[in-house]
C-alpha cells in the first residue's frame, strides 16, 4: 500500500519523505490557509520535494469553474492531482478534466454508489473518509472493503484511497480491506513507526555495545 501525508506544512512532508515511504501528499485550501501560505506556492513546492501525487483542490461549487481552477492547479507542476468533491458539479469536472488527461481525486466518499459513480467519471482516486463514517456510528474500513470489492470485481482502475485515517490501526484495517493508498496526518506517521519495544530493544543493543567497547578499550 502507498502512503501519503495529509497536511500542508512543508516541515512535516520533509521528515517523513525523508523516511523514504511516502509516494504523495493530500491536501486542501483549509490546510494550506493553517500554514499561512500562499496556496499555489506550496503547492509547487510539496510538489517539487515529493512527486509522485500531490492532490490540491479546487474550491469552485459548479463545473465551469472547477474545471477553470483544475486546469491552473494542473499546470503548476506534473505530480499535481486534481481534487473535487463528489457532487454532480464535481463529477462533471472530473470527466472533463479526465478527457484532457488530467489526473482527478474525487473526494469526500461516502458509499458505495458514490464510488462507482466516480469510477464512470474517470477518477483517478476515489477517497473515502473512514474516520468522518465512524463518527456517525457507521463502519468507515467497511466502506473501503466493499468499494474495493466492486472494482475489482469490475477491473476498474481507480485507486481506492483511504482518507480521515485517525490512528494506526485504520491503516492497518484500510490495508487489510483492499485500499490502495492510506492518507494520514503527521501525528498518525509518528505513531506507526513507534513501539515501545522496539525502543527498549535498541537501548539494550546500545548498552551491550558500550559494555563491550569498554571491555576492548582496557
Amino acid at each position: 500500500m502507498k502512503f501519503f501525508i495529509d497536511t500542508a506544512v512543508v516541515e512535516e512532508i520533509r521528515e517523513v519523505h525523508s523516511w523514504g515511504v511516502l509516494s504523495g501528499v493530500t491536501t486542501n485550501p483549509s490546510l494550506v490557509v493553517a500554514s499561512g501560505r500562499n496556496f499555489h506556492e506550496v503547492i509547487k513546492e510539496i510538489a517539487q520535494l515529493v512527486g509522485g501525487s500531490i492532490s490540491a483542490e479546487v474550491t469552485a461549487l459548479e463545473t465551469k469553474e472547477m474545471v477553470a481552477q483544475g486546469k491552473v492547479l494542473a499546470a503548476l507542476h506534473p505530480a499535481v492531482v486534481v481534487k473535487v468533491p463528489l457532487t454532480p458539479a464535481g463529477l462533471g469536472a472530473c470527466a472533463a478534466l479526465r478527457a484532457e488527461g488530467i489526473r482527478v481525486n474525487v473526494t469526500l466518499c461516502f458509499s458505495v454508489n458514490q464510488a462507482m459513480l466516480a469510477a464512470r467519471a474517470g477518477a483517478s482516486y476515489i477517497s473515502p473518509f473512514v474516520g468522518r463514517i465512524d463518527d456517525i456510528n457507521g463502519n468507515g474500513i467497511e466502506l473501503v472493503r466493499e468499494i474495493a470489492e466492486v472494482y475489482a470485481l469490475h477491473d476498474i482502475e481507480t485507486e481506492v484511497l483511504a482518507a480521515s485515517l485517525r490512528h494506526p490501526r485504520h491503516v492497518t484495517e484500510a490495508a487489510l480491506a483492499g485500499a490502495q493508498v492510506s492518507t494520514l496526518p503527521y501525528k498518525v506517521f509518528k505513531q506507526m513507526i513507534s513501539h515501545p519495544l522496539t525502543d527498549k530493544g535498541l537501548d539494550q543493543f546500545m548498552q551491550d555495545w558500550a559494555k563491550g567497547s569498554s571491555k576492548q578499550a582496557k
